[in-house]
């Protein structure tokens, strides 16, 4: 089964959760995305607070965590991109929570 680019674009997150393992996004369609959480690293690292405290951004195209600077878009949950962060971005990110915490 593919799906097409207008699915992709057209598809609106309704709500999400974070567990210890996987982020589940639920679609206004109807439809559930669960990933691995290993996919997002920012996530992963996060207390259950901050995964607790999202948003929805662009009226559902994309979910936004503001405690961990994460942004995902709907589009890349279901095209199963993982997170794009480089190894060096995210050390200095875990870098800059460790001095703050």
């Amino acid at each position: 089964m593919s799906t097409s680019g207008t699915e992709l674009r057209e598809a609106q997150a309704q709500s999400a959760s974070v567990s210890d393992d996987a982020l589940v996004a639920e679609l206004a369609d109807g439809r559930t995305i669960t990933v691995p959480l290993a996919w997002f690293p920012r996530l992963a690292h996060g207390t259950p607070a901050e995964r607790a405290n999202w948003r929805l951004i662009a009226g559902g195209e994309g979910i936004h965590w503001p405690d961990l600077d994460e942004d995902i878009s709907v589009e890349s949950l279901l095209a199963g991109r993982r997170s794009g962060e480089t190894q060096e971005s995210l050390r200095r990110w875990l870098q800059r929570r460790e001095s703050v915490g």
